[in-house]
């Protein structure tokens, strides 16, 4: 019974132990993403129905809220439409306006039909001012007399980016069922027109322009009226109906970063602007491009198989610039061979170099090998080859001269024998 009592108390101990490990181990899991949380700046406050902001140089999202769902985005459809003529037809190409008429809500500005005006004229006042005739007039024209036709090149382009939270059923973004996008969708869609189309980056960072085509000249407006307060806002569309709210997609550089927003269902002009300003003036203050590894740089200095007295250097294979939080900690973990044997040629693989924001490894880099190593030389395999051919050689003299001299001593005592016995 005695017995039994203490395997009992060992086995409670031995649970006890396993309890307590198990406690430990969850409360690790639970502190661990709140540690990694507290590295985030907290975000502002906004009054909005979705949010995006990312970096513009790497699409790197800073900052979401409902940023995938599915919304209605007024005339920021228009930045696909404008992506759509930019692909398929030059600035100077000249449409004729067709027989189309617009509500006298809608903005526009005055198309007649049989109006001329060229290509480079009608984005800017659909982009600028957001007209409405514009963009039916860019449409039908790129799709060959055919709308339908330019909407099914809108939605295959949004395929093709992976916009997977987007479609469209009208080229300006009147209110419509199925047109819809996402803030995070729209953020990337800026990008991509700002890092690939020069003729839509430079029309959206002005205030004004002047349309010289059509039956008469035109002065417009920007609706974005970020652009015109602050040097730094440099683009990019407004967007305004009764389903959508006001909505904005803003750009704007500073110390070298440029950040791309999207807010979304915001109650008035003011509050979209106030909106979208507050979320670029939160991503600017609270994040910074780090270039913690440049390609070239030595990171490790293994030593060399047989030459003690010299060192191979390991070079980053790659510049890594990224975005990381200002309060963020950034280290690098090189893990490399302590030792190298030849042969290797240049730029083998022989290491890399993790970057760390904090605990969390965001890259890794390979480590390359600046200069070739030769194959190990044996430097004392030559004198041994001498020793072991002068010590053969003696031995086969000793050798015959022994054999030599056992047939001298025979031959001489057979002489004197025969001697004596004459």
């Amino acid at each position: 019974m005695t017995q039994g009592l203490a395997a009992a108390a060992v086995r409670g101990v031995v649970a006890l132990a396993a309890g307590v490990a198990l406690v430990a181990a969850c409360a690790v899991l639970v502190a661990a993403p709140a540690a990694r949380a507290a590295t985030t700046p907290a975000p502002p406050p906004l009054s909005v129905r979705a949010a995006a902001l990312i970096d513009e140089g790497s699409g790197q999202l800073l900052y979401g809220r409902n940023e995938n769902a599915e919304l209605a985005i007024a005339s920021t459809t228009k930045l696909m439409t404008a992506l759509i003529t930019l692909r398929h037809v030059p600035l100077s190409r000249v449409f004729v306006y067709p027989v189309y008429y617009l509500s006298s809500v809608d903005s526009q500005i005055g198309l007649v039909p049989g109006e001329r005006m060229n290509v480079h004229d009608l984005l800017t006042a659909m982009l600028l001012p957001s007209a409405d005739d514009a963009a039916y007039d860019l449409a039908f024209n790129v799709g060959h007399g055919s709308v339908s036709r330019f909407l099914g090149m809108m939605n295959a382009t949004a395929g093709r980016l992976h916009l997977h939270h987007t479609h469209y059923t009208t080229p300006s973004g009147l209110d419509t069922p199925g047109n819809y996008s996402s803030a995070a969708d729209l953020v990337t869609l800026a990008r991509y027109l700002l890092q690939h189309e020069p003729y839509f980056k430079a029309v959206v960072e002005q205030s004004h322009a002047v349309l010289r085509t059509g039956n008469h000249v035109r002065s417009v407006t920007n609706l974005n009226d970020l652009v015109a307060r602050f040097s730094w806002i440099n683009g990019v569309k407004t967007g305004h109906t009764l389903e959508a709210g006001y909505v904005l997609v803003a750009s704007g550089t500073q110390h070298g970063m440029t950040l791309i927003d999207a807010v979304l269902g915001t109650s008035s002009e003011s509050a979209r602007d106030a909106n979208a300003l507050s979320l670029l003036n939160w991503g600017f203050a609270n994040f910074g491009l780090r270039t913690p590894v440049h390609a070239g740089n030595v990171l490790a200095r293994p030593a060399i198989t047989g030459n003690p007295n010299a060192r191979a250097r390991l070079i980053a294979a790659s510049t890594y610039t990224h975005v990381f939080p200002r309060s963020a900690k950034v280290r690098l973990r090189v893990r490399a061979p302590a030792t190298l044997t030849g042969p290797l040629s240049a730029n083998s693989v022989v290491g890399s170099v993790a970057v760390l924001e904090n605990h969390r490894v965001v890259t890794r880099i390979p480590l390359l090998l600046e200069a070739a190593l030769p194959q190990i030389r044996k430097k004392h395999s030559a004198v041994s080859a001498l020793v072991i051919s002068v010590t053969l050689s003696g031995l086969v003299v000793a050798a015959g001269a022994a054999i030599g001299l056992t047939m001298f001593w025979r031959e001489w005592t057979r002489g004197r024998g025969a001697a004596g016995r004459r």
